[in-house]
């Protein structure tokens, strides 16, 4: 069985609308490309370094489409190595609707989303989630991860989609590796998801020595 890793730049109050350029969703959202001016070489070779491996890319109907206009074009265009790994993996896409699959390797998942993740996820060592926010928040709510690669960024905007709005349930997890942080601010945390829920306590029990 294959890991399922969510690949998810946030801001610092959680947020995480179209980081990546002002059409990407711009519903009520003034924002859009909030992450373009955070990015600095040790993020760039963090975010290289997170797809290594990768074997198959599971997307949202929306960030399907935004990759579908946009890295078909990029194959070969030194600095965007990356498009030659997204444009031979398989594409899975998350959508209710009749998306246009004309990107090659996609495929639309069927209604039961849990059982085609599932299924995915027996097929493949390393899939990666990319954006795709309502799916995320779906993933998380069923525990349809393993990793949780987290971006989290130096700015709060108070306005856009959060994270874990009505996605998460509770879980443990555990931080895989030591937190990173760029030049800019930016801080990188890659958790993986434990058994069981959070426990409680009493902190007057709790041994401070």
């Amino acid at each position: 069985m294959g890991i399922i890793q969510i690949e998810l730049f946030a801001t610092l109050d959680l947020l995480a609308q179209a980081p990546g350029g002002p059409e990407e969703d711009p519903e009520n959202f003034p924002f859009g490309g909030w992450q373009a001016p955070l990015i600095d070489a040790v993020v760039g070779d963090q975010i290289d370094a997170a797809y290594e491996g990768t074997d198959a890319l599971l997307l949202g109907r929306r960030t399907y489409d935004i990759f579908a206009g946009y890295w078909p074009q990029q194959e070969g265009v030194p600095g965007l190595e990356i498009a030659t790994l997204f444009n031979r993996v398989p594409k899975y896409v998350a959508s209710r609707g009749t998306p246009d699959l004309s990107w090659a390797g996609s495929t639309q998942l069927g209604p039961d989303l849990p059982a085609a993740v599932r299924e995915i996820r027996d097929r493949h060592e390393n899939i990666k989630v990319v954006g795709s926010l309502n799916l995320v928040q779906t993933l998380l709510r069923e525990k349809l991860f393993d990793r949780l690669d987290l971006w989290v960024h130096p700015i709060m905007l108070g306005v856009g989609k959060k994270v874990f709005d009505g996605g998460a349930v509770p879980s443990n997890l555990s931080l895989l590796e030591p937190p990173v942080a760029s030049p800019a601010g930016t801080v990188h945390l890659l958790y993986g998801l434990d058994e069981g829920v959070p426990a409680t306590g009493d902190m007057d029990e709790v041994d401070r020595t």
